[in-house]
């Protein structure tokens, strides 16, 4: 590892790593498995949602395999440093979430079907690790593009809450925040485990289900 592992803090942005105006690796085209193009501006009427839920590879799957989304890709959020590396991000020290970002047909998959997608695949209580993936970057969260997406979001955190409660489970970790800036990853983490079907996942949810049709729609 290039740099010292910080597992249990997030940086100050006074601490983060200072990174690098452009990125030093390109995104690539298209996604390998949709064909759609990976980067925006997107066609009209779709919608941007982004995710982090622990190891982006098979994060990512869960969304690629859903019916309505048109794109998804990898990339690093809700930290300070602009353009970081993976190696920078496992170190800790950018603040950065593993994230995955959504592009998709809200005629055809609602925003609620994918917040529920994204809680049944993961356990949200578990704080800076993801089963045996250990740092900050492996931490629950949520970032939003609109009023709307914040309010149905931080409903249905409250409403998963409840039934998780009920299952023994403990108090929920999910940061939802406003979408900052979104660094897009290395190439040969996009679509990883279309590229290498055998690779490591590390997704694996609590078994309990997310209620549906309980969440806010105004806001």
């Amino acid at each position: 590892m290039l740099f010292g592992r910080r597992e249990t803090r997030l940086p100050t942005a006074e601490e983060a790593l200072k990174g690098r105006p452009e990125p030093e690796f390109p995104l690539p085209d298209r996604h390998t498995v949709l064909g759609n193009p990976l980067a925006g501006p997107y066609p009209e009427g779709l919608e941007v949602a982004d995710f982090a839920l622990g190891c982006f590879w098979g994060a990512e799957r869960k969304f690629w395999q859903t019916e309505g989304v048109w794109t998804t890709l990898v990339g690093y959020q809700g930290g300070h440093t602009p353009n970081p590396a993976y190696e920078e991000v496992c170190s800790g020290l950018t603040g950065h979430t593993e994230a995955v970002r959504v592009v998709f047909d809200p005629t055809v998959v609602t925003y609620e079907s994918l917040l529920k997608l994204f809680w049944e695949s993961h356990d949200p209580t578990q704080g800076f690790r993801q089963g045996n993936d250990r740092g900050t970057q492996y931490r629950s969260a949520i970032y939003t593009h609109s009023p709307r997406q914040q309010s149905v979001a931080e409903a249905s955190r409250e409403a998963y809450q409840s039934v998780l409660r009920a299952s023994g489970y403990g108090a929920i970790t999910t940061e939802i925040l406003p979408a900052g800036p979104f660094w897009h990853a290395e190439p040969y983490h996009q679509q990883y485990l279309e590229k290498n079907p055998a690779g490591y996942c590390g997704i694996g949810g609590t078994g309990v289900s997310c209620p549906v049709g309980v969440t806010r729609a105004d806001g």
